[in-house]
């Protein structure tokens, strides 16, 4: 008997990915869990309703809530249209909640308000500030960003400004400063963006506007449902009330919707997300299909299995929707657990696994560093640093180049050029510093808002590296800190071409790479405090927690480490623990699972070949000296490794750095390495770089010593 054609539409696709693909047009509800090709699926369902003739593809209207994941989407959308099934799938309109609404109220305004002109308001923070001086805030840059975000929740939340302090006390939320500010803000920022000059929205004004535009006037409603007939909506776990607003306004009484999302990877309850929508939704249609993708293609088992474990021990799961994954990969490594004393130990074990995964093949691309601050990120860009891997930092800026780390070290300067001052060397360089940052925001607790929190950490993190420098440089004084803080400053300039990755965990949303090393996974940062103003325990936060722990374990394909450290710098008490979350997770045969060792007085570094001097910043480590000690060079060598590193990167299409960097370039024309393990001594050169490059680089400092 001949076996029936498989349908174009789910050709390659697994039973339940069909079963989401061939559901009847109408209310569908696809749980779809990290890895399980959530994209492959909708955008294959879209295919199949546009080739049966069940609606036309610009009648489909299909939204997410990011421009990647959107452009990511109309890419499929266009590959799938290269068939001859659905050739005008292009037409389908794929875009942000925010872009569609802007395309529709630009089409719509004159029906609706008339001539009176409008403009988007793209920055806000300007007429924010202007709110708060009015209301007798400081306008200072952290407390604007503040609340800014505080009136983005509350129109997200669909809270009106005179609710703002209602809606507070019954989220139990905790505002930057007291809600009745904030509320004067917000009205005094709705106020301003109405001038005599026109209209100003906001991106969420876009939204109320669509949303108003629709429910208020039934000749605009009518044209667009007529427009429109079918509705996409992917991860449908991270719609605010506003959004299920305007997606309300968008349907009317129709169902013909597919809503896909995974609770367990709800993380942005701050911005007013929230999974209800996703996890009532055969209860509002419950004729609804529902199809759970639990096969997960992205990890190996070994991953898989570990985030199960995490998400299972999640509080307050309604058991219909919870998603247990199945690995569909080959078997991997299994998971590593590391305990560190300090964060500068766990920086630079990390660092040195990287180095080991870059040697053994992983491209650094596929490499990615994860923590839950921003703020977290300046061990880890120090550490890669020393090792010469490059590096970018994602969702963020480097360390040095944060506004709030640029000023700390300008007043520090100022500071050092102060003549009132006794100079000031050893433990009360560490008084000095914090006495000139704590006007800057080193506040003693913990402040309100986000940004507040990110700027106070990153200052603290700037008086432990002085900690750290001084327990190198006992009589370290502030002009001698200044020039360390600038060598770390001017070391990092890392391209942002293949590189390890550093993101925080709500930046590594929707990615993916070959390895993660998910680091500073102890109580206090991971998860980080969740205590509201009464006293009581935020368990609603908590667990939001713990989901981020599960998205940063999802984001591993086969290589994953987990990491915490007992103290923030080295030669500290030892204070923290490692986090809740992974209580139960760490086996018993791991190292990590047992009370660590003692910790050695103080971790030893490499000394100047020169002069003996500890070496800090990243190009005295690569050079193996002092910047400030005279080694020579021989012109013609150098030149000869110039020409022969031109000549290898234009051969192999890259640029010149990727090679060698001059720094690199520079320790070996002053070195004259003449065997492979001569070579392989100066750091930056590994394994990888030893057996594309080793040979050449021999051979012309062999030649060289020759002709001499």
């Amino acid at each position: 008997m001949r076996a029936e054609a498989v349908s174009p539409a789910i050709a390659g696709l697994d039973p339940e990915q069909s079963a989401a693909v061939l559901a009847p047009r109408g209310p569908v509800c696809v749980l779809a869990g990290a890895g399980t090709g959530k994209t492959r699926t909708i955008t294959h369902r879209i295919a199949h309703l546009v080739a049966g003739g069940h609606v036309a593809a610009g009648q489909v209207l299909a939204v997410t809530f990011t421009s990647r994941a959107a452009g990511e989407m109309r890419h499929r959308l266009a590959a799938l249209g290269a068939t001859a099934a659905a050739p005008d799938l292009g037409q389908v309109q794929a875009r942000t909640f925010h872009a569609a609404a802007l395309r529709q109220l630009r089409y719509f305004w004159p029906q609706v308000v008339g001539d009176v002109p409008w403009q988007l308001l793209d920055r806000k923070y300007p007429v924010v500030s202007q709110a708060a001086r009015l209301a007798g805030l400081s306008n200072a840059a952290d407390n604007v960003r503040d609340l800014a975000s505080e009136i983005e929740w509350a129109k997200a939340s669909l809270v009106a400004p005179e609710d703002y302090a209602a809606a507070v006390a019954r989220h139990r939320r905790t505002p930057p400063v007291a809600a009745a500010k904030v509320e004067a803000v917000y009205a005094g920022y709705e106020q301003l963006k109405n001038g005599s000059a026109g209209v100003l929205l906001d991106f969420d004004d876009l939204l109320l506007h669509t949303a108003a535009a629709l429910e208020g006037h039934p000749a605009v409603a009518e044209e667009f449902r007529d427009r429109y007939r079918s509705f996409v909506v992917d991860e449908y776990q991270d719609v605010t009330p506003l959004q299920q607003r305007v997606l309300d306004a968008w349907l009317g009484d129709r169902d013909d919707l597919t809503v896909v999302g995974d609770a367990n990877q709800t993380i942005y309850s701050f911005t007013g997300a929230s999974p209800h929508q996703l996890l009532n939704f055969s209860r509002r249609f419950p004729e609804a299909t529902v199809v759970r993708l639990e096969r997960d293609y992205r990890s190996t088992p070994q991953v898989v299995t570990l985030a199960n474990r995490v998400i299972d021990a999640a509080r307050g799961r309604i058991a219909g929707t919870r998603l247990k994954l199945v690995g569909q990969r080959p078997p991997g490594p299994e998971p590593v657990f590391a305990e560190y004393p300090d964060e500068p130990a766990e920086a630079a074990a990390v660092a040195e696994a990287v180095s080991g995964l870059i040697d053994s093949g992983v491209a650094a691309a596929e490499i990615a560093v994860l923590f839950r601050v921003n703020a977290q990120s300046e061990a880890y860009e120090q550490a890669l640093t020393e090792r010469a891997i490059a590096y970018q930092v994602r969702g963020g800026e480097t360390f040095f180049h944060r506004t709030e780390v640029r000023q700390a070290v300008e007043a520090l300067r100022r500071t050092a050029t102060r003549d009132d001052l006794p100079e000031v060397a050893g433990a009360g360089l560490v008084s000095l510093v914090t006495a000139v940052l704590v006007p800057l925001g080193l506040t003693k607790d913990e402040p309100a808002g986000d940004r507040a929190r990110e700027r106070r950490a990153a200052l603290a993190a700037l008086v432990q590296l002085t900690e750290d420098l001084l327990g190198v440089f006992p009589d370290l004084d502030l002009a001698g800190l200044l020039r360390e803080l600038a060598a770390r400053a001017d070391a990092r300039h890392p391209p942002t071409v293949q590189g390890v990755t550093l993101a925080s965990l709500h930046a590594a949303k929707g990615l993916e790479w070959d390895a993660v090393f998910l680091v500073g996974l102890a109580d206090g940062t991971l998860p980080i405090a969740h205590v509201l103003q009464d006293g009581a325990v935020d368990e609603a936060g908590l667990e939001e927690e713990r989901r981020l722990l599960y998205v940063g374990v999802t984001r591993a394909r086969v290589h994953l480490r987990l990491s915490w450290a007992l103290a923030r710098g080295e030669n500290v008490r030892k204070t923290r623990r490692r986090s809740r979350f992974l209580q139960g997770l760490v086996p018993d045969s791991s190292p990590a699972s047992r009370i660590a060792a003692p910790e050695p007085v103080g971790r030893r570094r490499p000394g100047c070949r020169v002069c003996g001097a500890p070496l800090l910043d990243a190009k005295s480590t690569l050079l193996g000296r002092c910047v400030g000690c005279v080694v020579e060079v021989d012109p013609d060598l150098f030149a000869a490794l110039q020409q022969w590193r031109q000549d290898t990167a234009r051969d192999l299409k890259m640029p010149a750095f990727v090679v060698f960097s001059d720094n690199t370039l520079t320790a070996i024309a002053e070195q004259q390495p003449l065997d492979e393990r001569a070579l392989v001594a100066i750091p930056g050169i590994g394994a990888t770089k030893l057996s594309r490059f080793g040979a050449d680089v021999v051979r012309i400092v062999t030649k060289h010593q020759n002709r001499r």
